[in-house]
């Protein structure tokens, strides 16, 4: 059976947000959540100022690829005491997650001691609820999974991979949402594509086959850090088992808006909608710099994680 190594189509419109299209001053707009609300396409913008620290700015979309931005930012890093030294050089790179009738929203809280994972929730994209800080320094790329395994909530991070330090993807699960442990390790760094850090992309989508989990791989290269993505299968009932991935990455920088901007060569996914024809629109950050949208077929991305022969590295 021929495998399609180049699953995502990108949209020739790309790329779909820039600067420009804020309505306010800032200095770029990067690094998307998504998700359907009430009938539209919802984005949840990383914008970053002209200080360099940023928030997050809502923009809505009947179709998904022209999008209105909010007239002013929507979460803004916390003043209360309990947050705010944690959040004062900026809440970052959001992910959502819908269970029932709620959405969490999951995004990196940066303070004078390093990134660590919070999360919140919303009903309607109105007031905004912080939940906790989740995770202690140095832990990014958060997501939640969108339903209960076994009873309990479960989330993918990365702990680790600041300061030329190698970062792993693990699972922990929680009663509450508050309290989390049980941490195992999914997914290490290999030599190859993504031998420095992996860190999660979008949150994961449930097939037939396993949960369908999109994550990014760095690279250190001579011209600077190098941002791809590849795919991995979980287990229903186990998501701590791996049962295929890719050993290749399957979405690159590529086009002159991935290539070249505040962060070049990077393409960093974190909003994924999954539409009624099996199609996944992917929301992805390009070199830090604009918001840009490309599809696949979910089979294909399953094809390709079941396919893969070779050994999964479970240590780094």
């Amino acid at each position: 059976m021929k495998v399609n190594l180049h699953p995502f189509t990108r949209y020739e419109g790309n790329p779909i947000l820039e600067r420009d299209h804020i309505p306010y001053p800032c200095n770029t707009v990067f690094n998307a959540a998504a998700c359907k609300f009430n009938g539209q396409y919802l984005l949840l913008l990383r914008v970053e100022d002209l200080r360099g620290h940023s928030h997050l700015t809502i923009a809505r979309s009947d179709d998904g690829y022209n999008f209105k931005v909010d007239e002013e930012p929507w979460i803004l890093p916390s003043r209360d005491p309990q947050y705010e030294i944690y959040e004062c050089y900026g809440v970052e790179d959001p992910r959502i997650t819908q269970l029932d009738d709620t959405y969490f929203i999951t995004y990196t809280a940066y303070g004078p001691h390093g990134p660590r994972a919070g999360i919140g929730m919303t009903k309607d994209f109105v007031e905004f609820q912080r939940i906790g800080l989740i995770t202690a320094p140095d832990n990014k790329d958060a997501v939640l999974f969108p339903e209960k395994i076994n009873g309990e909530f479960a989330l993918l991070d990365r702990p680790g991979g600041m300061g030329g330090t190698k970062g792993a993807i693990w699972i922990n699960y929680s009663p509450d949402l508050v309290h989390w442990g049980r941490a195992q390790i999914i997914l290490g760094p290999e030599p190859g594509w993504g031998p420095s850090k992996l860190g999660m992309c979008n949150p994961p989508i449930k097939t037939d086959k396993g949960w369908l989990a999109l994550y990014h791989g760095v690279r250190e290269t001579g011209g600077g850090r190098l941002y791809r993505v590849g795919a991995m299968l979980l287990d229903l009932e186990n998501p701590e088992k791996v049962i295929g991935y890719t050993p290749h990455f399957i979405f690159g920088p590529e086009y002159l808006y991935e290539r070249t901007g505040d962060v070049p060569n990077v393409v960093f996914p974190c909003g994924g909608i999954v539409e009624p024809d099996n199609r996944l629109k992917l929301y992805y950050g390009a070199a830090d710099t604009c918001i840009a949208v490309a599809e696949a077929n979910l089979d294909d991305l399953v094809t390709l994680c079941l396919n893969s022969k070779h050994e999964i590295p479970g240590t780094i």
